[in-house]
């Protein structure tokens, strides 16, 4: 399988999941419809379905659209998320597949929207897994609590996708990863592994280049909120327990002006 950003609106990321084999693809929150189609002719793709996050508009905005676009397409979008355009829901453990070789495991991935759902895909045999984790899990970050508690999260982050396989490429929905990692280094300012990161990200960002995909085991290591397991993070915020370090964190990140 091939995966290809689409950069939409200020900082969102649309992407291209490619079945090599037939040149099937699904989009994942395609909010900018014209620019999507235009990745996948440059790609020899034809666009089956739609593969919706959540809700908010800069995620699901440009279903209808889509559905104008490319007649009789299939929007996937999380059942307990009013998902624009969504033609069928999915709940946790649902799987679809895109061409022979691509299959797509949804996991409800609730607390930015009550319904979020993360897509899980896997290709061929050796090759790489990734996981689009919408506004979840950001590169060294994760969503806001709109419609969650901070125990959602914590299941979200470090029992669901904290389970996949290590390598597993992180795509997430924003490009917010400088921004989340000089955070990250004011939870842990000894981290050698966030430092490194912040530096190439800076690069990255220079060079006009995305910064994702990440991979779950760089943010096991360098992501505060799936880190509230460590003793010494939750020593420094005075916490007793994984859920209220969590709960810190984000309040800390919430009052943040970096």
């Amino acid at each position: 399988m091939k995966i290809f950003h689409v950069p939409c609106l200020d900082d969102n990321y649309a992407y291209l999941i490619i079945d090599e084999s037939t040149g099937d693809a699904a989009v994942v929150d395609p909010v900018d419809p014209e620019k999507v189609i235009q990745s996948a002719e440059q790609h020899s793709a034809n666009i089956k379905f739609v593969l919706t996050t959540h809700h908010h508009w800069d995620h699901a905005g440009g279903n209808e659209k889509m559905k104008q676009l490319v007649p009789g397409i299939k929007v996937y979008g999380g059942s307990l998320d009013k998902v624009k355009g969504c033609t069928d829901a999915v709940d946790n453990g649902d799987t679809l597949s895109l061409g022979p070789d691509v299959n797509i495991l949804a996991l409800h991935t609730p607390c930015h929207t009550k319904g979020h759902i993360s897509y899980y895909v896997t290709g061929k045999d050796g090759e790489t897994p990734a996981v689009f984790t919408g506004d979840t899990l950001f590169v060294a970050g994760c969503g806001k609590f709109f419609e969650g508690t901070a125990e959602q999260m914590h299941q979200s982050l470090c029992v669901t996708l904290a389970s996949l396989p290590k390598p597993t490429q992180v795509y997430c929905g924003h490009e917010y990863t400088v921004k989340n990692l000089e955070f990250a280094l004011t939870v842990e300012p000894n981290n050698e592994k966030i430092q490194q990161k912040l530096s190439w990200a800076r690069q990255q960002r220079q060079a006009n280049l995305p910064t994702i995909p990440s991979t779950l085991e760089e943010e096991l290591e360098t992501n505060p909120f799936m880190r509230v397991n460590n003793s010494e993070i939750q020593g420094k915020l005075g916490c007793k327990s994984p859920i209220d370090t969590l709960r810190e964190i984000r309040n800390k990140k919430d009052q943040w002006r970096g």
